[in-house]
């Protein structure tokens, strides 16, 4: 559930609520009872979890091929072990 942000237009106090994107925005300052307005921001962004995300092998399309090359994904000179 999203969280938003409002400030009173009457006297400032900003705060957060957490609603369901279609639930009505609020209109009154929990504070003063004045008109308030909704406020745009820049969000969370993307949280990546999981070792899959960041792992070399994953991310440059490589795998771990140590027996045939010699290398390892993670640049290692014997098996790193972890590799697929």
């Amino acid at each position: 559930m999203p969280t938003y942000e409002y400030e009173c237009i009457n006297c400032g106090h900003k705060f957060e609520i957490k609603q369901s994107m279609s639930d009505e925005p609020i209109n009154k300052c929990p504070q003063c009872g004045g008109t308030v307005k909704r406020l745009i921001s820049g969000g969370m962004g993307f949280i990546f979890k999981g070792s899959s995300s960041s792992a070399p092998h994953k991310r440059e399309g490589k795998e771990c091929r140590f027996e045939t090359t010699g290398k390892t994904c993670c640049g290692r000179r014997e098996p790193c072990g972890k590799c697929h």
